[in-house]
């Protein structure tokens, strides 16, 4: 009897160590198990080899959950018919299979999947040395199995729907806050937004010309809200510079007025539309410049980039005290719309338009100076009398006499 209880104990155990194993295995994440293995400890350092090359690891845990099932079985009934017969037997065949499934199935795999990271790692080097003890039997069973995993790529850890969705989750659960998940969500959209849709459109590019004075240009500079201003020959075209804004207002408190704006400008980077926003904020740390001329595809200027403009991308819209019009870009989008709307025409009366043999005959007459229409006026007007004066009356008179004379 007590060899009995010992067999039913040994293939329960055996049965929910194996079961209770491989459910904290996989339900441990990836990238929880690196950042496990950064402290070095020789469990974490373990489970991160485990995780990495599962099929092994998870194999030799199979194959021990089998032996201990399958001949563990074969041991409790061959004992349970030498002491009961084959009654007996079939009974503790149908509890050892009840108590299986749930003490070594259904409760570790619960306990497994909820406990995961200690159990992870407390059984990973036992595993280890699980997968180099079954090693020839594993080989053995890879090279008949090896057929079914022919062209399957290496499956990502993660991407970007599941980050954005780990950060909406984290934000529900209070694990985050509400402008970090929205942080997290704004920074993916780094490389979605080009330099076109952040700039500042040309139509609202404050810009000087290169050939004038400080001092032509210094009620300009004073009224522009830029700390930095381009400088064009003379169409925003043909931008060659930029000079600070500051440089220049201390520049004519010094008495320099009369010098030329070529003495106080500066290179201006140029790029194409089509440039994402991290590669703009990485040009902008690297070069030290917080300014940029965004060029079309014909390397005609379509607007000015800054950095604001790339932060606000993770921050939203940075209002200062000297913006007069917060976003620029609604800005010129209202003026353009105001200038594309059509304005209705006042209708001409239909009694009063010209008809079409006064337009044909006003080609027609030759232009006359102005000398002449003022000395032939009397007499085209005397002549005009002449020919329709008479006539009209001659015509007009046999109309009115009585009939029958």
């Amino acid at each position: 009897m007590v060899t009995l209880v010992v067999a039913v104990a040994v293939v329960l155990i055996a049965s929910a160590l194996c079961s209770g194993s491989e459910a904290a295995l996989f339900s441990i994440p990836i990238n929880k198990v690196r950042q496990l293995a950064q402290s070095k400890s020789r469990n974490a350092v373990a489970l991160l080899k485990v995780q990495e090359n599962m099929a092994r690891p998870i194999a030799a845990i199979v194959i021990l959950n089998n032996i201990a099932n399958i001949v563990g079985s074969s041991v409790v009934t061959a004992i349970a018919f030498d002491l009961w017969g084959d009654l007996g037997r079939s009974i503790i065949s149908g509890v050892l299979t009840f108590l299986v499934i749930l003490l070594s199935e259904i409760i570790p795999k619960t306990l497994g999947e909820r406990y995961c990271n200690p159990i992870a790692l407390y059984v990973a080097r036992p595993v280890l040395f699980l997968a180099w003890l079954f090693l020839p039997l594993m080989v053995l069973l890879e090279f008949c199995t090896s057929w079914l995993s022919e062209g399957n790529s290496a499956v990502q850890s993660t991407n970007e729907a599941e980050i954005r969705y780990m950060a909406k989750l984290g934000q529900r659960e209070g694990v985050i806050e509400k402008d970090e998940s929205e942080m997290i969500q704004r920074v993916f959209e780094m490389n979605d937004r080009t330099a076109a849709e952040l700039m500042t459109p040309r139509t609202k590019i404050t810009y000087l010309l290169r050939s004038k004075k400080l001092n032509e240009v210094l009620d300009e500079v004073l009224q522009s809200p830029h700390s930095r201003i381009l400088v064009a020959e003379s169409v925003p075209d043909d931008i060659k510079s930029m000079v600070f804004k500051n440089e220049l207002l201390a520049a004519a408190l010094e008495g320099r007025g009369e010098e030329p704006l070529e003495n106080f400008e500066y290179n201006v980077r140029f790029v194409p539309a089509g440039m994402p926003a991290d590669r703009l904020l990485t040009l902008f740390r690297n070069s030290r410049q917080h300014l940029a001329v965004v060029l079309d595809e014909y390397s005609g200027v379509n607007g000015v980039v800054t950095l604001e403009d790339v932060l606000e991308v993770l921050t939203g819209e940075i209002v200062d005290e000297t913006d007069l019009e917060p976003d620029l870009q609604a800005a010129a989008r209202a003026d353009w719309h105001l200038r594309g709307q059509v304005v209705p025409m006042k209708e001409v009366p239909v009694e009063n338009a010209p008809t079409a043999s006064d337009v044909k005959a006003s080609h027609d007459e030759p232009v006359a100076a102005d000398e002449n229409a003022s000395q032939n006026e009397p007499a085209a007007s005397d002549e005009k009398a002449s020919q329709t004066g008479p006539a009209a009356s001659d015509e007009k008179a046999p109309q009115n006499e009585p009939s029958g004379s």
